[in-house]
């Protein structure tokens, strides 16, 4: 948990990415993807917050990281700052769940109460257009990455840019 403390309290006074870089041409904001309820989110709604983002499996060794994210979501919920999750399939099928039973394990395990959206594809031929953002420098304007595995995170400044990506599974461990 130190090691989480560290790297949010980092996030939290650096809100630029990787200085000299320039600055992205797009944002997380122009977004809208739809949560585990159905209903849409629009990532607009969140200007002026840092985010992180986080791909989740409900059948992974991390899976128990629902557990720390809730407590950080809590602790620092009130203070600009956003945790969105979505499930993805993408490894090893350790998210095979529809939407319904995902809300269901989420809230039940783990008391999650951080906005989790519908379940999509973080890689591969049908990557969801936010992870195609987060992925891509020529999208982001900051870096390129791959999402290696579950609960892998992202953090978005409160100007909508990316700020980081975390590669270290064991970050709210």
């Amino acid at each position: 948990m130190k090691f989480v403390n560290l790297i949010f309290i980092t996030f939290m006074i650096t809100s630029i990415g990787v200085q000299g870089q320039p600055s992205p041409k797009k944002t997380i904001y122009q977004f809208k993807v739809t949560n585990l309820e159905g209903e849409e989110f629009d990532f607009s709604t969140l200007k002026g917050k840092k985010v992180m983002i986080v791909n989740t499996a409900s059948k992974c060794g991390l899976t128990p990281q629902y557990k720390k994210l809730q407590a950080l979501y809590v602790k620092y919920g009130n203070e600009n700052f956003e945790i969105i999750g979505f499930p993805a399939n993408n490894f090893l099928f350790q998210e095979s769940g529809t939407d319904e039973e995902i809300a269901a394990f989420c809230e039940k395990n783990y008391g999650v109460t951080f906005p989790m959206m519908s379940k999509i594809s973080v890689k591969g031929g049908n990557m969801h257009p936010v992870y195609k953002f987060l992925t891509k420098e020529a999208e982001n304007g900051v870096i390129s990455s791959s999402v290696s595995w579950n609960f892998q995170k992202y953090l978005i400044n409160s100007d909508g840019q990316l700020a980081r990506v975390d590669f270290s599974k064991n970050t709210t461990r």
